[in-house]
């Protein structure tokens, strides 16, 4: 017998997920990608909600489709080794290096930086940090109320200030966009960068990473069957994409906006700061401090919460959850005092590595509904991608770094030759290729048997 949520269930869980995965960075970046863009923000937006919106789900999908319980699971598909590996760095990644620390500086620079004396901002970084984690901590060894204290609390007083917030650019707006001349890569190719600037919201990958999660809130409904849990995981992922592609369209449009009264800002927190102050005064500030951090105390949250359990289930007999939670708040502590510049310098390169990786093994798991799953498959097409973006990754590196590495002249030049190279898509030809071997692998095998 079916066993179907209740829309109010439908509803929780939705807002969980959406809560999880939306963070300071779909804020402040689909706002300066507004800014920046200017009458090319549509062409922009729709590259952007791919890799924002579209993958996101697709990647909860892949994860239902395949009834795969963990990101290590859909790894394994590759190897055993890949799985490791792959989970570990990605995990990292969105986690204590990279995406954890950066919820805490953003809600800083953006929150609380403008109403500290710039003497003693490091002071002030440094408290405020200390806080944040510790509220973070907090709940996130508390990982049975996470539907709780994310879906019911955080997550709607989130949505409340921001709403206020948009809700007025949109009625009252500043100006229009459509004289607004694209700057930089947008005046040329505005849905390509969209799509680029869509990978620092790390969305995919962050759906990768919850997916378990998901899946566990859904079971503590009652669903146990895989079909269920597959169709309301499936539905409540469309919710929670669908708000944020609405999100995404009025920040994008307010960012735009913007850029006929203050021009271009230096990143999406100024941009956002701008129009809370030309609104809102003083009073502006405010709220856009209390809208940020809400969205990135729930966001720490479950982060911490989903690496703690995954490095728990991928290594048994070394750290208990409570000591990984510690461990992955006081890292994440560390590395935010650091600085938002050198968290978002450091991360680019990282994550053009990382997500060619996770859409071509999304877009293994859907095939797989189709076909079935076939390991050839998954091993050269991921030989083929992982070989292309690890260009992506080298020309992405800070120039210090990059001047140190031997050999770097001739790998950014063959990483140039590659077709769609100049656009950031210089992955999607070798993995063709590698895909076009593994279906030759199997129908050797098959004609051997």
């Amino acid at each position: 017998m079916k066993r179907r949520l209740r829309k109010q269930e439908y509803i929780f869980v939705a807002s969980m997920l959406f809560g999880l995965v939306f963070g300071a960075g779909n804020l402040i970046f689909p706002a300066s990608m507004g800014q920046q863009a200017g009458a090319a923000m549509l062409p922009a937006l729709i590259g952007f909600c791919i890799t924002g919106v579209g993958l996101p789900l697709l990647g909860i999908a892949a994860i239902s489709i395949t009834a795969s319980e963990s990101l290590f699971d859909i790894g394994r598909k590759v190897s055993v080794r890949f799985a490791y590996a792959f989970t570990c760095a990605l995990y990292l990644c969105i986690g204590p290096l990279f995406a954890i620390p950066r919820t805490a500086t953003v809600s800083f620079q953006v929150g609380a930086a403008p109403f500290v004396s710039h003497d003693v901002q490091t002071l002030g970084l440094f408290v405020f940090t200390l806080i944040f984690f510790a509220v973070v901590l907090y709940f996130s060894l508390r990982p049975s109320g996470i539907l709780i204290w994310v879906g019911k609390v955080l997550n709607p007083l989130f949505l409340l200030f921001l709403g206020i917030l948009i809700v007025t650019a949109v009625i009252s707006p500043m100006g229009t966009v459509w004289d607004a001349e694209p700057t930089s890569t947008y005046s040329e190719h505005a849905f390509f960068t969209g799509l680029l600037e869509g990978y620092n919201t790390m969305d995919v990958l962050a759906a990768l990473a919850f997916g378990n999660i998901l899946v566990n809130a859904i079971k503590r409904l009652s669903l146990s069957e895989p079909k269920d849990l597959s169709y309301a995981t499936i539905v409540s992922g469309t919710f929670s994409t669908a708000l944020m592609a609405v999100i995404y369209l009025a920040l994008t449009y307010v960012g735009a906006q913007s850029r006929t009264v203050y021009g271009l800002d230096a990143n999406g927190g100024d941009v956002l700061a701008h129009i809370a102050a030309y609104y809102f005064g003083a009073f502006g500030g405010i709220l856009l401090g209390i809208t940020i951090t809400c969205a990135c105390l729930k966001t720490a949250i479950g982060l911490v919460t989903a690496c703690s359990t995954t490095f728990v289930e991928l290594f048994p007999r070394s750290l208990p959850y409570p000591k990984y939670a510690v461990l992955f708040s006081l890292f994440s502590f560390a590395i935010s005092n650091v600085g938002l510049s050198k968290i978002i310098t450091y991360s680019l390169p990282v994550l053009y590595f990382l997500y060619p990786i996770a859409i071509v093994l999304i877009a293994l798991c859907l095939l797989e509904g189709l076909v079935g799953c076939h390991r050839p498959l998954y091993v050269y097409t991921m030989i083929g991608t992982c070989a292309a973006a690890s260009f992506d990754f080298l020309r992405a590196l800070p120039s210090g770094l990059q001047e140190a590495l031997p050999m770097m002249d001739f790998l950014r030049t063959l990483g140039d030759t590659l077709p769609l190279a100049h656009i950031g898509m210089g992955w999607t030809q070798p993995t063709l290729v590698g895909f076009i071997i593994g279906v030759l692998v199997l129908l050797l095998q098959r004609r051997a048997r």
